[in-house]
């Protein structure tokens, strides 16, 4: 079996003669024309995607832990601190 690419963005994608059929009968149900049927599909599809990258980007965002300071800083926080005298 020849494995298919997957098609470009802003292209629409192959399709057999039996998909084509298959989404003609959906679309028919949906009272749409095919090409408005694919059309919601496709921005259906992009809908999903761009909630999915901005879930994952949230969750990451959260579970990143907070940063260490790093030496200078932790030098700098050191050097504010009041000096411990021994009487």
């Amino acid at each position: 079996m020849a494995a298919q690419t997957p098609p470009k963005p802003g292209t629409a994608p192959r399709m057999t003669d039996a998909q084509r059929a298959y989404e003609s009968r959906r679309a028919a149900k949906a009272g749409m024309t095919l090409e408005k049927w694919l059309a919601s599909k496709e921005k259906e599809r992009e809908e999903e995607r761009r909630a999915a990258t901005n879930d994952s980007e949230r969750r990451k965002a959260e579970a990143e832990p907070a940063k260490k300071p790093g030496f200078l800083q932790r030098l700098l926080e050191k050097a504010q601190q009041p000096l411990k005298g021994s009487r």
